[in-house]
């Protein structure tokens, strides 16, 4: 890191504390809806645009580009302190954050006697900006295990503590896979364009063949996208544009006679909403509890 990124850095580090302890410092909203809910998101925004604003400076921008993450996390930030307090309602082991969900499972056992053996599991995993959601243990076995010795470790607990817990182990004929199971996966977009909503459909379609009550979201402050493309044609089931404005290229958004739109609460408050009565919803289904009703989906 060069000199310049450093000072700069050090300019930053004050001004993130700052919006990260007085989002700590907010309380709600929870799962129970409360009557100043919606003035307590409008706080969220307010204190989400003083800092973007700060850190959406030229210099700061042209000094960090895309690679740092430093201007693409914050959006993912504040969906962390947007939903901390509902999450927490469901428990201290609730998921919230960047996160390895469960794509698929696949066995490749070297030959038959080792399929006899165990499973040989291969877990397929997709990386998304955020999700709601819970860490899941899977242990996995031949039908008829060898019985392991009484003195023999637990597979769960065998593991380096440097080790990535979502690598599997393995004890003998046990093996152990570690994956995370969305409620709600939401992608984070500083713009979004056809070819990336094209990739976030395609994500949203595979996630709910895999755990059909889940939804999936697209967040993005600024919108790339004309009239011709059909977004009922697209898996994911809401969008929105915080900025409820069309995108310009980042060299343009410095001209003086450039209007940039805040990000808008009622947009905030919206998603918040969504996601909320998802969470706190019966997701009881299945031909059975249709048939009752008369109609299955």
């Amino acid at each position: 890191m060069d000199e310049e990124s450093r000072r700069y850095l050090q300019e930053i580090r004050p001004r993130y504390d700052d919006w990260h302890k007085q989002n700590m410092e907010l309380v709600g909203p929870r799962l129970e809806p409360a009557e100043g809910d919606q003035d307590i998101v409008r706080q969220r925004v307010v204190l989400l645009s003083q800092y973007k604003d700060f850190l959406d400076q030229q210099h700061y921008a042209e000094q960090f580009d895309s690679r740092s993450n430093l201007h693409s996390s914050v959006l993912e930030e504040f969906l962390y302190y947007l939903f901390k307090d509902l999450v927490g309602d469901f428990g201290e082991t609730a998921l919230l954050g960047k996160s390895h969900t469960f794509k698929d499972m696949f066995f490749v056992p070297p030959n038959y006697k080792s399929l006899v053996e165990r499973p040989y599991a291969t877990l397929e995993t997709k990386d998304h900006d955020f999700v709601i959601g819970t860490s899941v243990t899977a242990r996995l076995q031949a039908s008829v295990p060898v019985d392991p010795p009484e003195d023999a470790a637990d597979p769960a607990e065998v593991a380096d503590e440097h080790q990535d817990p979502y690598l599997p182990r393995v004890v003998g004929a046990e093996e152990v896979h570690r994956f995370d199971l969305p409620a709600v996966a939401i992608e984070c977009k500083t713009y979004l364009d056809k070819t990336m909503l094209e990739g976030a459909s395609r994500a949203a379609e595979e996630l709910k063949a895999r755990v059909p009550t889940a939804i999936c979201v697209v967040v993005m402050e600024w919108l790339k996208l004309t009239e011709a493309v059909n977004l009922r044609k697209y898996k994911v089931d809401q969008i929105y544009v915080l900025r409820r404005q069309r995108n310009t290229d980042r060299e343009f958004r410095y001209a003086e006679d450039y209007d940039k739109s805040p990000i808008d609460a009622d947009v905030v408050w919206h998603l918040f909403s969504m996601v909320r009565s998802h969470l706190a919803a019966d997701w009881q289904g299945g031909t059975a509890f249709g048939l009752e009703r008369g109609w299955l989906i």
